[in-house]
């Protein structure tokens, strides 16, 4: 059956499409005609044939919207915000999809006054209006322009009681009937409407719009953001006067201009056209260190053949010299349980000095794995060991030896 306007159809339906008739809303011109792709109602109007879906609108925050939120969290430069509501929509009490739940509110679009940091107008867990000004890449909103945006409901976070406005101390417009707390906040002009403690107030005046801070204000503002270190929990329970932790002193001295921490630069040659330059970390000899200019040119394939030659006899030279003044290290297995240290030396000490020497243990029964380490000040001494002592016996078993490769994953696993 296809349906014609009037008609309810659901997804696949086929829809006649009378002439001199444009395709709308929930409608798609399939390769065997018009069909449609969600249910509901098959309208005809102005030229115009759509589906009036008989689902409830989707609950999506769109620029303009006033919302109901609470402030979720509280970053350097920004509130973050849940929405509980869409005030001017039909389906604001139903739930937001996973992407528009919460939105931003930046410092400058908190209230028309200087504020150092988010955390300086609302706390986490106030209850706010704001009305929402952009969707892209993430909702943004603003509590700047009206009257009727700001917060409509806070606590104390010393004691938990319900604030309630307040003029009675200069610069700050909320306290605590408990408590001697007392803040500030954008206030909304509905901000505590029912408690008789706020009906008699002017909220709008009470957010001193354009006024400067006084110094005994302006020197509790939270001018290092708003005091990052605390956990949402912790932001809750304290309240606005507490001790900086040390920890939190140090990172704020060490991210201040001028103050950061530098990285200590090595200075070095670089390794393909022999010219100064520096490096922040210590070089390792016969590895390729390069200049900016050499990254870049090995990097888009412009180094000559004669310079990767010469650079590779460079680093084979350091990496050879490397291995005389580091010495090596020798890996021998299968050894005798019964085998000393003192017997090994004694093997061993005839080809070089030996600066160090253990057999691997093991830690619960402390009897011998089967094989040790032994480490020789000359590399040539090491080599002519390994190649004079190979397939030799000792304790009636023929002992296996090999250099041992310190960045290698068996040498670990061995040592573990």
């Amino acid at each position: 059956m296809i349906a014609s306007p009037g008609d309810f159809v659901t997804p696949g339906s086929p829809i006649q499409v009378p002439e001199e008739t444009s395709l709308g809303k929930g409608i798609h011109d399939g390769p065997n005609g018009p069909v449609a792709f969600f249910s509901g109602t098959v309208t005809h109007s102005d030229g115009l044939l759509s589906i009036m879906p008989n689902r409830p609108i989707i609950n999506s925050p769109e620029i303009g919207d006033i919302v109901i939120g609470e402030v979720s969290r509280i970053n350097s430069k920004t509130a973050e915000i849940k929405i509980l509501h869409v005030e001017n929509s039909d389906s604001g009490h139903r739930n937001l999809p996973a992407l528009k739940q919460f939105a931003d509110i930046y410092i400058t679009e908190l209230v028309d006054r200087f504020i150092p940091s988010a955390g300086d107008t609302m706390k986490i867990r106030d209850i706010i209006r704001a009305k929402i000004i952009g969707d892209d890449p993430i909702l943004k909103a603003s509590t700047k322009g009206d009257i009727r945006l700001g917060v409509i409901h806070a606590i104390c976070p010393s004691c938990g009681l319900d604030l309630v406005a307040s003029k009675t101390t200069p610069d700050f417009n909320v306290c605590c009937t408990r408590c001697d707390y007392s803040a500030y906040r954008v206030l909304s002009v509905d901000f505590g409407k029912g408690q008789e403690s706020g009906s008699g107030l002017d909220m709008a005046q009470l957010n001193r719009q354009g006024e400067r801070w006084s110094p005994a204000a302006e020197s509790i503002l939270g001018h290092d953001g708003s005091r990052p270190y605390l956990s949402p929990l912790a932001d809750f329970r304290r309240g606005a006067s507490h001790d900086v932790p040390p920890n939190a002193i140090r990172n704020k001295q060490n991210s201040q201009s001028g103050n950061r921490v530098q990285r200590n630069m090595h200075s070095t040659t670089c390794t393909l056209c022999d010219s100064k330059t520096e490096v922040p970390f210590k070089p390792t000899p016969g590895k390729p260190i390069r200049c900016r200019d050499c990254m870049s040119k090995v990097k888009d394939g412009k180094a000559s053949k004669e310079e990767l030659a010469n650079e590779r006899k460079i680093l084979m030279k350091a990496r050879s010299e490397s291995q005389e003044s580091q010495g090596m290290k020798i890996f021998v297995a299968s050894l005798s349980y019964e085998v000393t240290e003192d017997e090994l030396r004694n093997v061993f000490s005839p080809y070089g000095n030996i600066t160090d020497l253990h057999i691997a243990n093991d830690r619960e029964s402390g009897k011998s794995k089967g094989f040790a380490f032994i480490t020789f000040e000359n590399y040539k001494e090491g080599k002519n060991a390994i190649n004079s002592l190979k397939n030799t016996e000792l304790n009636g078993r023929k002992m296996s030896i090999q250099e041992s490769n310190r960045d290698s994953s068996r040498n670990n696993r061995n040592r573990r």
